[in-house]
């Protein structure tokens, strides 16, 4: 049968790609003009001719040291979570004893306490451990609450393997070390990248942290330093939206690279 062409549906998607496109035109284009031709002609004009000084603009002005902090608290929160939240996991899910039962219910209370609630009492901790203004004063707080979505996401994906594949790892006389690094993290490849996307989205963009437990130039990350583009003449909007430019490509290649699993992580399909 001759389907009919659905007119109402395209003339949705194309309001619809005007809506996502339009923004995103604004933002390359002006990344691409000078500060004159951009106050000249306005955000959705075309640029008499276009440059690159923008985004060399932000390198000498500290954004590559602001860029790099955040690359290296990005990488250390990774990394405590890959480190932590995989065998917690594997425990919570193989284990039927009250303690990691209480364990996974003091990390399920995490996800009802806000960061703003305990800002207070974590720059006093800080402060004290004599943390403040140094990258791991915003490491470990960071890291401490993506821990508990990603313990909850990642003990889903774990909960879907099936018993069948432990029984049969455990008749081949596998010790639980070698079921959890041949069996269970190789089948959890969706929770795993969705952990690894969350934490570092909530690193990479992590904007109270850095605010309230730095102090220096030489400890500020990327959400900081677009403060430099504000001055009491004004806002460079050029430069601004170049540094923002930059700011997306790292977590835009993480999605890339991780979107598949992801999306099955997100199902709830991880560890099929």
């Amino acid at each position: 049968m001759r389907q009919r062409p659905n007119y109402l549906a395209g003339l949705g998607s194309l309001v619809w790609l005007f809506l996502v496109g339009l923004p995103l035109y604004v933002l390359l284009l002006t990344t691409l003009r000078t500060r004159s031709d951009y106050s000249t002609g306005g955000p959705l004009s075309f640029p008499s001719h276009f440059t690159l000084q923008n985004y060399l603009d932000d390198f000498s002005n500290g954004f590559g040291r602001d860029f790099l902090n955040t690359l290296v608290v990005t990488a250390s929160v990774v990394g405590i979570v890959l480190l932590v939240v995989p065998p917690l996991a594997y425990a919570i899910v193989r284990s039927r004893n009250r303690q990691m039962t209480a364990v996974f219910r003091m990390f399920l209370l995490g996800l009802a306490i806000p960061a703003q609630a305990v800002i207070v009492p974590m720059f006093y901790v800080i402060s004290k451990a004599g943390l403040y203004d140094h990258l791991i004063g915003v490491i470990l707080p960071t890291a401490a609450f993506c821990l508990p979505v990603c313990a909850l996401v990642l003990t889903g994906a774990m909960r879907d393997i099936t018993s069948e594949l432990y029984e049969a790892m455990a008749v081949d006389g596998a010790p639980p070390w070698r079921v959890f690094l041949q069996l269970v993290l190789p089948l959890s490849k969706g929770g795993l990248s969705t952990i690894v996307v969350f934490a570092s989205l909530q690193a990479w963009n992590g904007f109270l942290f850095p605010l309230v437990l730095t102090q220096s130039d030489s400890t500020k990350v990327i959400t900081l330093g677009l403060y430099n583009f504000q001055t009491e003449h004004g806002v460079d909007v050029p430069g601004l939206l170049s540094a923002v430019m930059l700011s997306m490509l790292p977590i835009l290649i993480v999605y890339l690279f991780a979107r598949r699993a992801l999306v099955q992580g997100l199902m709830g399909v991880g560890g099929k």
